[in-house]
């Protein structure tokens, strides 16, 4: 067994990690939060998401920040800033506030896709299809994702077939990568493995990412059976911010410092530096009032104020 020798981590904390905090963050702060991301050697950062306040107030700003982050003296060259957008209003109104890559969003269990996306997953395909299209007429690239790969909080288990099948569509309408979220945690190593088993006989695995939340603690344990198949890119969030509203319990996103302490351990390359990653946790956990979801960051800055 080989393991890759470097893997790129996304990070989706300002973006799926706050989108479900109660309080609205002032825009200031999410803005220092992604410099500090990109600070850290974090190349891909999901800044917002261009969907209506009414739907998901807290990304009410999302104009301002994304405007914000582009036009900052302190953007990092070579830094990704993906924006989700699920259909062609929210795509043009990512592009007029300067977006240069976008993410659209579908789901393996029809359930969740009427719940999630209101449409099955047929029609958000179609929706996604016009934004695809519309990316690739102007050279923005495109990221999917696909929930509830493995299980869905209405259906269960969800078929590893019908997974592969969402994201076979996803990479035919032109996804440069494909994420695959586990939304409600419920994952295991095995069923992990056989859910990208099947994905691989439609999409290679160098376009396929790993987003495990860590509802019942699994997440790593699925990363690592991940990197056993192959699997070089995943997606985790800053002090493990984040939830799903649909898994009661679910403590959300794996945290970006435990991914990389075990990304460390495997001696893989990622370019993050722990020590700015650490800082940056503190920095938005110290704005919401509470300790760093992260096991990690709590063992490694208990261990240094000890010292």
């Amino acid at each position: 067994m080989t393991l890759p020798r470097r893997v790129k981590i996304v990070e989706v904390g300002p973006r799926d990690g706050l989108q479900n905090e109660a309080q609205i963050i002032p825009a200031a702060i999410k803005i220092e939060l992604i410099e500090r991301l990109a600070d850290a050697g974090l190349s891909a950062i999901e800044v917002t998401s261009f969907v209506p306040a009414k739907w998901i107030p807290q990304m009410g700003d999302n104009d301002e920040v994304l405007r914000a982050v582009l036009a900052s003296p302190q953007r990092k060259p070579g830094v990704a800033y993906p924006v989700l957008t699920p259909n062609l209003r929210g795509f043009d109104a990512a592009l007029e506030a300067g977006a240069t890559e976008v993410a659209i969003f579908g789901a393996a269990s029809e359930a969740f896709s009427q719940k999630n996306i209101n449409g099955s997953i047929a029609e958000s395909l179609k929706r996604f299809d016009a934004v695809a299209d519309a990316a690739s007429a102007l050279e923005i690239k495109v990221r999917g994702y696909v929930s509830c790969v493995v299980a869905c909080p209405y259906e269960g288990a969800v078929d590893p077939a019908k997974t592969a099948w969402v994201a076979k569509k996803l990479y035919e309408m032109g996804c440069y990568e494909v994420s695959l979220g586990d939304t409600i945690g419920a994952g295991t190593p095995a069923s992990i493995q056989r859910m990208i088993e099947a994905c691989t006989k439609e999409v290679p695995v160098s376009k396929l990412a790993g987003h495990y939340h860590d509802t019942y603690g699994m997440a790593i344990a699925n990363i690592y059976a991940s990197l056993e198949l192959g699997m070089a890119v995943f997606d985790s969030s800053i002090a493990g911010l984040g939830g799903c509203p649909y898994a009661p319990g679910a403590s959300g996103n794996v945290a970006t410092e435990d991914l990389l302490y075990l990304l460390q351990g495997l001696n893989i390359e990622t370019g993050v530096d722990m020590d700015k990653l650490l800082a940056a946790g503190q920095f938005i956990s110290h704005y919401l009032g509470r300790v760093p979801a992260s096991k990690a960051a709590n063992a490694l800055l208990a261990g240094r104020y000890a010292a």
